[in-house]
């Protein structure tokens, strides 16, 4: 078969100037005369601003790229077949990070305050001590681009939930704004200390929380402070907002958990309990509601947004699980050996990982409460944890400035 029947005549062209260009850059005079008298390309001059200049060699690495791909998934896929556990394998969605690490980044030159992963793309932001954000691709672990404009550490910081937007926030009493092109647009001006936490509230209003005991709500479009909320009676450690952006919670030095109504500013409930410092607190998504139910003996809910759940960390090396609205105490959960500094829920709503000064990452069963699994994730204290959204990963920073990526499966 004459290659007329496998290219169309414009592809055909394509490949006999591609030839043609091949040709003449290696000097092949005669066989180039030859070669455009019999496929009718006599008047064809290569330039090497053209572009068909080199493409037969471009062409030629991406084949033998792709084949080499092809032969990495054939060797896992025939893995997989011989893999007497494949068919009990539990669901993509409740799969949990395994050791070692896939990928160690190390970039930053101070510990790692914050690692937070894109909602919509594979992409990774973390924040440090040596007052940059750095951006990575998190598939690959490729690092892309550093953010630079803070003046201290930077604490924390968080996308909308579109990645449209990254706000950071940093011991330099300010909060930035940076467009989707990691851009600066806005720097947030109103808090006496260390802005220790950040996040949206809605899609046109940041909340942040400081160590001058207040928390504080901005007006993304403007920058202006439109509320300040007081009652803590020492550095706000972090903030949260729930689902339906109607409350935060906060976690504090003062050893408390506060629900706020967002709208109002009150402060809805004061919860205590913990015998240190509360360093994370956070709403339950609803999918997890079933489970904490179970775990806190209460009877199913008919309806399952039924109720608010928070679960803090503390210095005291527990996490807590807390109802929000009788501020009532429901289970301790216990392990650690040392200050837990960060957590995040599964996806599923069946797990929590948490990491601490222990050094470890562990990963809680919420329905019974029991951790299932510790790994070792840093060789110095483990200070962040997040779990992508976009594909099966965790990511944990520590004081040693490494950030980890743990692959899920």
């Amino acid at each position: 078969m004459s290659s007329d029947h496998i290219l169309p005549e414009r592809q055909l062209k394509e490949l006999q100037k591609s030839i043609l260009d091949f040709m003449q850059t290696h000097n092949l005079t005669e066989s180039f005369a030859a070669f455009a008298r019999e496929t009718g390309n006599e008047g064809f001059e290569p330039d090497p601003q053209d572009r068909h200049h080199n493409l037969l060699a471009k062409k030629w690495t991406s084949v033998i790229r792709l084949q080499k791909k092809i032969m990495e998934l054939e060797t896992k896929l025939t893995k997989l077949q011989n893999d007497p556990n494949v068919g009990r394998r539990t669901a993509k969605t409740e799969w949990l990070p395994r050791p070692p690490a896939k990928q160690r980044l190390a970039q930053h030159r101070a510990p790692i305050t914050r690692v937070r992963f894109h909602p919509q793309f594979t992409v990774l932001a973390t924040a440090s001590e040596d007052m940059t954000v750095k951006v990575w691709d998190s598939e690959s672990g490729d690092f892309e681009r550093t953010l630079k404009g803070h003046t201290k550490a930077v604490q924390d910081l968080a996308f909308d939930q579109k990645g449209a937007i990254l706000v950071t926030c940093s011991a330099d009493l300010t909060l930035r704004v940076w467009d989707s092109e990691y851009k600066c647009v806005r720097t947030l001006h109103g808090h006496d200390h260390c802005v220790s936490a950040v996040r949206f509230l809605g899609a046109d209003k940041i909340v942040s929380a400081s160590r001058d005991k207040t928390v504080k709500i901005w007006e993304v479009a403007t920058g202006y402070c439109v509320k300040t909320l007081a009652g803590h009676n020492d550095w706000v450690r972090s903030v949260d907002v729930a689902a339906d952006a109607r409350l935060l919670c906060t976690a504090s030095n003062d050893q408390s958990v506060r629900v706020w109504d967002a709208q109002s500013g009150e402060c809805k409930a004061d919860m205590r309990g913990h015998e240190n410092v509360v360093e994370v607190a956070k709403f339950a998504p609803v999918n997890a509601h079933p489970c904490l139910r179970k775990l806190a003996g209460l009877p199913p809910a008919a309806d399952q947004q039924e109720g608010v759940f928070i679960v803090s960390g503390s210095r005291d090396k527990t996490l807590r699980l807390w109802d929000a609205m009788s501020a009532q105490l429901l289970h301790t959960f216990v392990g650690h050996d040392d200050w837990v500094r960060d957590f995040v829920f599964h996806p599923s709503g069946k797990a929590l990982i948490s990491v601490s000064d222990d050094k470890t990452m562990r990963v809680w069963d919420l329905a019974s409460g029991r951790c299932t699994k510790t790994i070792e994730a840093s060789d110095h204290f483990t200070t962040c944890v997040d779990f992508s959204s976009v594909s099966p990963l965790v990511a944990t920073g520590s004081v040693n400035t490494e950030v980890s990526l743990w692959e899920c499966r």
